[in-house]
């Protein structure tokens, strides 16, 4: 493949240091695609209000990623910027803000992520109220879905498409339901519409069961990468920590170790963006090699870590590996 004026830009001037990780780590993300492996993505941190979806929707389009474990705020707040973005708010010098002018934000309905400010109303609120009739209408009917299922059952019902203020080909999230890819959502109840729903288990409204279980995304995950590995491994790509990158990592030595599984390939492939310090008994900081001893990858695993901001660094690999 030809690459492009971005990837061309990259290969003369990213020659060292964290430019060098960067450029090793897509070369190799290339070669396991090349040689038939999948790629699992997890995304931590506020990267779909950091409107990663611009560069994220296109590798999905294009299967470089096969599939995602995000937080439950990644997974909502791709579709809150789908349907509110011209009400977002962004305050470049967000670090001089004072505690009043903090609350005043609040008060006006905006909750702040870094930089950009989400609308309450526009955003969470719009979702709420369609989110729920799935919610209560498979409650009536005696059955249960896993979160990212409610979400896809929202895209597909068409209503959110009246509100649509970027250009759909922006949205992973739309990405990913158009090619039916499978999520895992680890902790969803903590995101806002998580806590949405809590809060109707708790006035009766709806009930826990209705909402399938951490421990049910386990499983399926388990199921999937038992039906993809190919005998040869996934690779796994983690944007950021957290519970995006260590839930799905462990399926590995889950399906070795406890399930007794010896046939099962380690990851193939790791690669980390990372701004987390390397330190002591720190999940989202620690080294490649130290996942060797757990069982999830193998001496021979090609291993990257990339110490930089994932929302300049991301889509610059991602354009690398689209040939951009």
């Amino acid at each position: 493949m030809n690459k492009g004026a971005i990837s061309q830009f990259i290969t003369k001037h990213f020659r060292h240091f964290n430019g060098a990780a960067l450029v090793d780590a897509a070369n190799a993300y290339e070669a396991q695609l090349a040689n038939g492996h999948k790629m699992f993505l997890t995304l931590a941190g506020a990267m779909s209000t950091a409107e990663l979806g611009i560069s994220l929707a296109e590798m999905i389009r294009q299967d470089k990623v096969h599939a995602i474990t995000c937080t439950g705020a990644n997974l909502e707040e791709d579709i809150f910027n789908l349907v509110a973005h011209d009400f977002y708010k962004r305050i470049p010098r967000y670090r001089d803000l004072t505690p009043q002018e903090e609350w005043d934000l609040m008060e006006q309905g905006f909750n702040r992520v870094t930089d950009t400010c989400i609308p309450e109303g526009e955003a969470i609120r719009r979702i709420e109220k369609h989110i729920f009739e799935l919610w209560k209408g498979a409650q009536d009917k005696g059955e249960r879905y896993l979160p990212h299922e409610y979400f896809y059952q929202l895209i597909e019902s068409g209503v959110l498409q009246q509100y649509y203020q970027i250009d759909p080909a922006h949205s992973w999230m739309l990405a990913a339901y158009e090619k039916n890819l499978p999520i895992f959502v680890p902790g969803w109840e903590d995101s806002t519409l998580g806590n949405i729903f809590a809060s109707y288990c708790i006035t009766g409204e709806l009930n826990p069961s209705t909402m399938k279980s951490g421990i049910e995304y386990m499983t399926t995950l388990a199921s999937w990468y038992l039906a993809n590995h190919a005998g040869k491994g996934i690779g796994f790509f983690q944007i950021g920590g957290g519970i995006a990158g260590d839930f799905p990592i462990c399926v590995v030595p889950m399906l070795k170790q406890d399930l007794e599984d010896e046939e099962v390939p380690f990851w193939s492939y790791f690669c980390q963006i990372s701004d987390s310090t390397t330190s002591y008994g720190s999940y989202s900081g620690a080294v490649p090699n130290e996942k060797i001893s757990w069982g999830k990858l193998s001496i021979t695993s090609p291993s990257f870590v990339i110490e930089s901001d994932a929302t300049i660094v991301a889509p610059l690999m991602f354009a690398y590996i689209l040939g951009q």
